[in-house]
């Protein structure tokens, strides 16, 4: 089974009458399905559903077979037939939730076949971009890729300060030089802010450049992942820069702290207090 999912469509008695919408005050409120790590598939798109999120980002682990070997993960990309993620495809668009990206974090290690199966996997789900967590040198390797395949890769960011590692403004200045028609950012917020730098002043000087955020709450100086509104992560005012300057980039929930609850709770908690902060 691949990500405990794919046998078989959403059951009808999972569609809503009403789809989900979670445009909030003009700002597209998401999530990142790697939110609903433990849960299968099917059950992460009724989640969101249930939840009211229309929009989300794609956890490769939510596509991809679990358990495998290096290898054989390796040989499963180069050669899954793609209708795999037609069918992946057609379950969001069942849901009524609107697939934005793709997570695919393209390795060094990676094949040069495995580098472009991750475009075609993005072709086949409908997206035109691809997130990835990665190291900076990857930004010149995947270029090209990009540029023939008409998709962008937005790298994700860590707090981790380590060479090689998009973590400060200048570890993403340098990956896109020279390469920012394709070469773009997933900014997260948590992580950003947890390593030292203000995601509001950044989201407002390269918006242009971000293609999705990744909203999480963190503590300052490398800080834990924290319940929405317990940490120190300037959420409100990021999503109200991209409120009140109508930046058109989806801001979506990724649900990493330790809940007392299930992912869809949780998130569901995530969900309201990004409204809050919008309608105020």
């Amino acid at each position: 089974m691949v990500g405990g999912a794919l046998a078989a469509t959403l059951p009808a008695s999972s569609l809503l009458l009403a789809k989900p919408n979670s445009v909030v005050r003009g700002v597209q409120i998401g999530a990142q399905s790697y939110s609903f790590r433990t849960m299968p598939l099917e059950g992460a798109i009724k989640a969101m559903a249930d939840i009211g999120l229309s929009e989300c980002e794609l956890y490769q682990g939510h596509a991809e077979p679990a358990g495998m070997k290096r290898d054989e993960l390796r040989k499963w990309r180069e050669t899954v037939d793609l209708d795999h993620f037609h069918k992946i495809a057609a379950q969001f668009k069942q849901a009524g939730v609107k697939l934005y990206a793709y997570n695919y974090s393209f390795r060094p290690d990676f094949s040069d076949a495995e580098l472009q199966r991750g475009f075609d996997m993005a072709k086949a789900l409908g997206v035109k971009n691809i997130t990835a967590s990665s190291t900076v040198p990857m930004g010149e390797k995947m270029f090209p890729y990009c540029e023939k395949n008409g998709i962008a890769v937005a790298f994700h960011g860590h707090s981790r300060m380590t060479e090689g590692e998009f973590a400060s403004p200048e570890s993403f200045a340098k990956a896109m030089e020279g390469r920012s028609k394709w070469i773009k950012i997933n900014l997260d917020i948590g992580h950003f802010w947890a390593a030292g730098f203000d995601p509001v002043e950044f989201l407002d000087k390269h918006h242009a450049d971000i293609v999705t955020i990744h909203v999480k709450d963190r503590k300052k100086d490398q800080g834990d992942n924290m319940p929405f509104g317990d940490g120190d992560t300037p959420i409100g005012p990021v999503l109200k820069v991209l409120r009140d300057k109508k930046y058109a980039i989806p801001a979506n929930i990724e649900y990493e702290y330790k809940g007392a609850a299930d992912p869809q709770t949780e998130v569901a908690k995530c969900y309201q207090y990004c409204r809050k902060l919008l309608e105020a």
